[in-house]
């Protein structure tokens, strides 16, 4: 019988007639099965696999050399490589009514139980060089209702032919007498189906086992299960390691991948001797006399059989296994074990000593705060060379990037440290919330990464309290998502189920919105509810759902109870305030008039033509939080539901002044009539400490923002930096820098920026000095965590802006280690000091450099010069560098895309960049696309700068010509990538002239005081 849509591809056929000669029947008897497969199958198929993501924030593109932390790629999302094509015709179904043309299951089975042994291969295959795994799988599954159909997800794996000739073997487990006999198996690959028909129905509520065996690629494109390669003392090292988020657990055994179909495992690897393998549960004795990883021979090798506990119940994308010959350190915290995994000369080196540290003091604060013992009796974390996410919480055994997991106090800066801290929290909270009570489907994706967006502050501040973390959300989630939210082309938090169902729309969901935005609403829920009672109904929520799963709105209906409960002064319920915040796109403006005191709100896009295609349930007005201040002193809390009330105690007259959204609680920005703001600006003048910090922070981010949309006038916004001579605090300085950026993008190729850069020098020079005071030349890091982040923007920007004590400076320091091969510039400072070293250097400082990333075992230090390389100003050299970003040995992919953005973040790289993934567009698709995150961004930072007719007529071409090829989850940011290129041409025909102007007399003007 032909079996239709059997994926091998003519390389995987000969590893199958090579390694079936000495494989064991306990695996697969891989030459003859496979053999007859293809000469039994006269059709093949192929499936563009999809990206794997993650659960850390999103990367965003970085600031060129004024940047407090090196640029990288986080957090989430991962690569896929294209799929290996068969060498017979491909045939893909219309689409049908069908089952299997259809991408949600049906609801028919229910899986309860899992049986999974996989064997990795750490050696390519003589004659072909592939990598592959072989395993066997076993599902008990329920019976809901009667069907003669069962659809399992499949992506790219091979069966072995059962007894009958089929491809799977069904048995009864419970509840009728003989299960009926499979009459065909066959592959659905555009919906990743394997599609098995039988001869009769199966009886409902009866309890059936399905059995396979099957061969995989450990493909280094990682998703599902894969490899990933470093060098260990001179040799290649080998690791099979797992992503399965959100839909690649199919690429690793046959299973019901969807969120709420859990089920429990049971894991056993077989591994090479001298390796160790890890998954979700602890290792067990599977042979008690034999010990818990137990010898055997297969294929003529020494292997090793490890057992692991049968896991919770749980869903299929949170399952990890791992092989690797890695090294580990131990705690153990009220009887849960804690391991930090990495390369063993990086364990030796003390670089998982700091995640050792904080894991334990970070998982007691979450018991606390959700009043629930950690599910799991270990806690595993391991650094992967390869991992194109931030990190993935995998429930008892969470992945990282190494720079995410590893730090050295010799070569990691502040910020490296900041970030394992942050990322760290960020997946333990979810080892509760997501894990223990996952979201029913994807659409919902928001609640479960917003929340642990959000609240991986708590739980890094309480491991580290003296470093003000829980204040950073405002810079790096609220002030960065406002930029993508504040464009039409912006999506809502929360989606109708139904519009979401292939991979591709699964994985664009994990964007800056699910991420930020939804910290930003959870962190104005917990502010006005206060935390008493969030936390009352988190935690009875935590309690009803465990082990199950949930939709959004039932966390309301939680919350809801617990303002009931404890009597709390609510004036709206919970679901009516929130869903304005979930179900519609975007956020507001609220102004206020202190002449009238009539307060408004209006929904605010950075381009006011924009039109909105997107209707709104509300008709974009918000049930809006205002905390406020007058005169520095605190008032009560207001709520603005209309889109225009009056608010008499906000009526002032004399020299008064009023203060909205007070740290920033609120997810809106805050616009003021022109006495308000003259009387602001007048306080930050004198007497700047009177308005809080984070405050300061905002009016300047604000401002720009408002100008932008052009509702305040661009001189204004600008009037917000004079101040910043007397201004010592981080966040207001990084909150203008961040909105500077803009103004580098958009005049960095025209006359604006000689006057711009001479004021901006003018402006940091008082800061600058301090810091090379206090800190002896920049031999020394600055007292306290937020200082040292504004003693490099100190620097950066001094650089930037061509302070010649600066740059000689970074030259110096640069040029000292190149000739004594000592690096003594201070980690916290390599980064901006490589970048301007090697932007005023030649080719000598660049070869210096990338050797020394060559060199570099330190991923943190790799990532520094990484990102410094891109800033050259020889074009040749760029050039160079974008063609090693498609040589994996010389780029790892998990790095290609960030690498060309950085690129092109440089005003030289900038069309040699945008030329490149142009010429290359297919070819970067298929190899870093196909869904993940890190590719939506690569279209948005390379086009970040575009702001002419003629950029835009060649984004619009290059949409139209590549139609047919496709943008995958990018097609949403090539969208945004118009709208703001079409928005940037408006903004600089408005306000070129007159920045020029404001600048030029600002630098003829004598200095601000």
């Amino acid at each position: 019988m032909g079996k239709q849509g059997f994926y091998v591809s003519k390389a995987l056929a000969v590893v199958f007639i090579v390694l079936g000669l000495g494989a064991l029947a306990t695996i697969i008897a891989l030459s003859v099965v496979y053999a007859q497969e293809m000469n039994r199958n006269t059709n093949g198929g192929t499936n563009g696999g999809t990206g794997t993501t993650t659960t850390t924030k999103p990367p965003v593109t970085s600031n060129r050399p004024v940047t407090t932390n090196p640029p990288v790629t986080s957090n989430r999302p991962v690569t896929t490589n294209p799929p290996v094509t068969s060498n017979r015709p491909v045939t893909t179904a219309a689409p049908s009514n069908e089952p299997w043309d259809q991408y949600r299951l049906p609801k028919s089975l229910e899986p309860t139980h899992y049986s999974v042994t996989l064997h990795p291969r750490l050696k390519a295959q003589e004659g072909t060089g592939l990598y592959i795994f072989t395993g066997e799988s076993s599902v008990d599954f329920h019976c809901k209702e009667e069907t003669d159909l069962i659809l399992i997800h499949s992506n790219k794996l091979n069966y072995t032919s059962k007894a009958g000739g089929e491809w799977a073997e069904l048995t009864v487990v419970s509840g009728a007498d003989t299960a009926p006999t499979i009459t065909e198996s066959r592959l659905q690959t555009e919906t990743q189906y394997l599609v098995l028909t039988l001869d009769r129905k199966l009886t409902k509520n009866a309890e059936y086992r399905l059995t396979t065996t099957f061969t995989g690629e450990l493909a280094d494109d990682l998703g599902g299960f894969y490899r990933s390669e470093y060098v260990e003392n001179g040799q290649k090292k080998v690791i099979a390691t797992t992503q399965m988020q959100p839909t690649d657990a199919r690429k690793a055994f046959p299973c019901f991948d969807e969120p709420a179909l859990k089920a429990t495992f049971d894991i056993t690897l077989i591994h090479d001797a001298g390796t160790v393998a890890l998954s979700n549960g602890k290792e067990i004795c599977e042979f008690p006399d034999r010990g818990p990883s137990s010898p055997e021979t297969i294929e003529g090798n020494s292997v090793m059989r490890t057992v692991f506990e049968r896991t919770p119940k749980m869903s299929t994308y949170l399952l990890a296994f791992i092989v690797s010959e890695f090294g580990n350190i131990t705690d153990t915290v009220d009887d849960v074990t804690i391991k930090i995994y990495a390369r063993k000369p990086a364990i030796d080196a003390g670089q998982g000593d700091y995640a050792l540290k904080i894991t334990g003091p970070i998982l007691k604060f979450f018991e606390n705060y959700y009043n629930s013992s950690y599910p799991l009796p270990k806690s595993d974390q391991i650094a992967l060379p390869d991992f194109n996410a931030g990190a993935m919480e995998n429930w008892g055994l969470i992945t990282y990037r190494e720079t995410a997991l590893l730090y050295d106090p010799e070569f990691s800066s502040n910020s490296n440290k900041e970030r394992i801290a942050t990322i760290i929290a960020h997946e333990l909270a979810h080892m509760w919330f997501g894990n223990l009570v996952t979201l029913r489907w994807w659409n919902d994706l928001w609640l479960n990464e917003g929340f642990a967006s959000y609240v991986e502050y708590l739980g890094a501040d309480n491991a580290e309290p003296d470093w003000g973390l829980k204040d950073l959300i405002v810079l790096n989630d609220i002030h960065r998502v406002f930029a993508v939210d504040a464009l039409a082309s912006s999506h809502p938090l929360s989606s109708p189920e139904d519009a979401i169902q292939k991979p591709a729309q699964i994985s664009e969901l994990f964007d800056a919105i699910s991420y930020s935005k939804g910290a930003s609403v959870l962190r104005m829920l917990s502010d006005f509810l206060t935390e008493p009672v969030f936390l009352k109904g988190l935690q009875t929520y935590l309690q009803q759902f465990a082990f199950g799963n949930t939709v959004y709105t039932d966390l309301w209906n939680h919350l809801e109870q617990a303002v009931q409960d404890l009597e709390f002064n609510l004036p709206f319920n919970v679901t009516d305030i929130m869903n304005t915040w979930v179900l519609q796109m975007g956020f507001p403006v609220v102004t206020v008039d202190t002449t009238t005191g009539i307060v408004t709100q209006k929904h605010f896009l950075l381009n006011p033509d924009s039109e909105i295609t997107t209707e709104s349930p509300f008709e974009y007005k918000w049930i809006v939080p205002i905390k406020w201040q007058k005169n520095g002193a605190e008032q009560p809390m207001e709520w603005l539901r209309e889109e225009s009330e009056t608010k008499p105690e906000m009526k002032l007259g004399g020299s008064d002044w009023v203060l909205l959204n007070l740290n920033m609680s609120g997810y809106y920005r805050v616009n003021y009539d022109d006495g308000n703001w003259d009387r602001l600006l007048n306080t930050l003048s004198n007497n700047h400490e009177a308005i809080p910090v984070i405050n300061r922070a905002q009016l300047v981010d604000d401002a720009f923002n408002l100008a932008r949309a052009k509702i305040i006038p661009t001189v204004r916004a600008l009037s917000t930096t004079k101040y910043l001579t007397g201004e010592m605090a981080y966040m207001p300085w990084k909150s203008a820098i961040n909105n500077l950026e803009f103004f580098f993008l958009m005049f960095d190729r025209s006359e604006v920026f000689g006057p711009m850069q001479k004021y901006l020098q003018r402006q940091v020079q008082n800061l600058f000095t301090h810091y090379n005071n206090a800190t002896a030349g920049y031999t020394a890091d600055a007292v306290g965590h937020q200082n040292q982040y504004t003693q490099v923007n100190a620097f950066s920007l001094a650089c930037r802006t061509g302070l010649t004590e600066c740059q000689n400076l970074a030259s110096t320091l640069f040029k000292d280690w190149m000739a004594t091969g000592v690096n003594k510039i201070r980690p916290n400072l390599r980064t901006t000091v490589y970048c301007n070293a090697i932007a005023a250097g030649g080719v000598d400082v660049w070869d210096f450099a990338w050797g020394q990333f060559q060199k570099a075992t330190i991923a943190t230090e790799a990532e520094k010069i990484r990102y410094a390389l891109t800033c050259t100003k020889e074009s040749w050299l760029l050039n160079r560098y974008l063609e090693y970003t498609l040589n994996p040995t010389l780029i790892r992919k998990q790095d290609a895309t960030s690498t060309i953005i950085y690129i092109a973040e440089n005003v030289v790289g900038q069309n040699l960049a945008w030329d490149f993934i142009r010429a290359r567009w297919p070819y970067i698709f298929s190899q870093y696309g196909g869904g993940s995150f890190s590719f939506s961004n690569l279209i948005n930072g390379v086009t970040e700068r575009f702001s002419t007719e003629y950029e835009l007529h060649q984004l619009e071409q290059f949409k139209a010509d590549h139609a047919e090829v496709g943008f995958g989850s990018g097609t949403l940011a090539l969208e945004q990538s118009i709208e703001r290129t079409k928005g940037n041409i408006e903004w600089l025909k408005e306000n070129k002239q007159t920045v020029l102007e404001w600048f030029q007399k600002e630098v003829s003007a004598s200095p601000s005081s």
